[in-house]
């Protein structure tokens, strides 16, 4: 009798052991789970940081193009961008997004667009982007009529500079006009070129706020037209 209750508390022992052994490894999986990666930005969340990765990339650029072949006025310049890319950071920072991410516009680095821009065939291959040009969504102060395609395939953001609505470019100079259309959501403003940059167009905050979509820093499916 001695024996069997022996072996019965035994028995007990190996169940309460494996009991918790299982019970050990549930609560590992939990903690592993509640330790899994955080979920993936999603896709506005993505814009709004490329948006700003791209602004920044920009400006560092035109920061660095100055320093290599500085003029008079590249000190200014060079102030000036630096200041706007302090102020992008903050808003990467403010957005969730990695502050100091930066990725240079891909379109700006090809020189040859202006004159392909001006070939019919390129211009016929976009049926869609004549129509998004119609006055109806402009906001440029009655500068509605279609101009020149230039820039063919560029993006658009933002510069980080105050003031009034303008633009700053490193294919056009001081005093050109460039009417810049949203194709996501057909708004459009015409902006008077002001300063140097490092693509072909880029926005300042007041003339981006006139086309942009809400929450968003980065115009993917852009028109340009060289007007006036």
């Amino acid at each position: 009798m001695s024996r069997r209750r022996t072996l019965g508390t035994k028995k007990k022992i190996a169940l309460l052991v494996s009991a918790a052994t299982v019970a050990g490894g549930g609560a590992f999986v939990m903690a592993s789970t509640s330790n899994a990666a955080p979920t993936p930005k999603s896709a506005s969340e993505s814009t709004v940081c490329l948006g700003l990765a791209t602004a920044l990339g920009n400006n560092q650029k035109f920061i660095a193009d100055q320093r290599a072949a500085p003029d008079a006025q590249s000190e200014a310049r060079i102030a000036n961008r630096e200041a706007v890319v302090a102020e992008i950071k903050r808003k990467q920072e403010a957005s969730g997004c990695a502050v100091g991410e930066s990725a240079q516009d891909s379109q700006t680095a090809q020189p040859s667009q202006p004159a392909q821009s001006a070939q019919p065939p390129a211009a016929s291959a976009q049926p869609s982007q004549p129509a998004a040009s119609a006055p109806a969504g402009d906001t440029g102060g009655g500068a509605a009529a279609s101009g020149q395609q230039v820039c063919n395939g560029s993006t658009v953001t933002l510069s980080g500079e105050g003031g009034a609505p303008a633009a700053s470019s490193n294919q056009f100079p001081a005093g050109t006009k460039l009417k810049v259309t949203n194709l996501d959501n057909n708004k459009s403003t015409t902006v008077e070129v002001t300063s140097v940059s490092g693509s072909c167009a880029l926005l300042n905050d007041a003339a981006f706020e006139q086309v942009r979509e809400p929450g968003k820093f980065l115009i993917r499916r852009a028109l340009i037209e060289k007007v006036g």
